[in-house]
């Protein structure tokens, strides 16, 4: 296609536009702004749009602003135990209720937390772990009905209701001392 441009001189000038560019262009900016609304909406990843995920960072934040406890979620996108456990996570109605009362981190792969704290019997994965409002890990609200040797990790929903509901007895009792 051509198109003709007057230059100051008043001459025209023909010049040829090249617009086999134009889908890879459009391709770019939609590529860019899924990426935007994924990466900053799709903090559930598989374990719940539904709840209101926050970052790490945000979270410790948030609990300690409101004086709120946190859930800390912590996987890895190659956990088969992890894959295993989002669509039960996920579905649980009681699990999206009780998460109202709770800041809820969910945080993966790399952004898995260093400090030593975060992993009070091991690394393994997943781990779920509860954390006062000012960011102290709480390390005896565990699955109680789950491994001893593994007492972060939490096999099924009711499991995890469970140290919910155990967790907000502890730290609210806690917090009236």
């Amino acid at each position: 296609m051509f198109i003709l441009f007057s230059c100051v001189n008043r001459k025209l000038i023909q010049i040829r536009m090249n617009y086999s560019y134009i889908p890879i262009a459009i391709l770019a900016i939609l590529a860019i702004f899924v990426h935007e609304i994924n990466g900053s909406s799709n903090l559930g990843r598989g374990f719940g749009d539904n709840i209101n995920w926050k970052t790490m960072d945000e979270g410790l934040q948030l609990a300690k602003e409101s004086d709120t406890p946190m859930m800390l979620l912590i996987h890895k996108t190659w956990c088969g135990a992890c894959k295993a456990l989002k669509p039960k996570f996920a579905a649980s109605s009681d699990i999206q209720q009780l998460s109202e009362n709770f800041v809820m981190v969910n945080v993966e792969d790399d952004e898995e937390p260093k400090d030593s704290k975060y992993t009070p019997d091991g690394g393994y994965i997943p781990r779920i772990l509860f954390l006062e409002p000012n960011g102290n890990v709480r390390d005896d609200i565990v699955n109680t009905v789950g491994n001893e040797r593994y007492k972060y990790y939490y096999p099924s929903a009711d499991h995890v209701v469970l140290a919910m509901r155990n967790a907000l007895k502890k730290i609210k009792s806690n917090d009236e001392l």
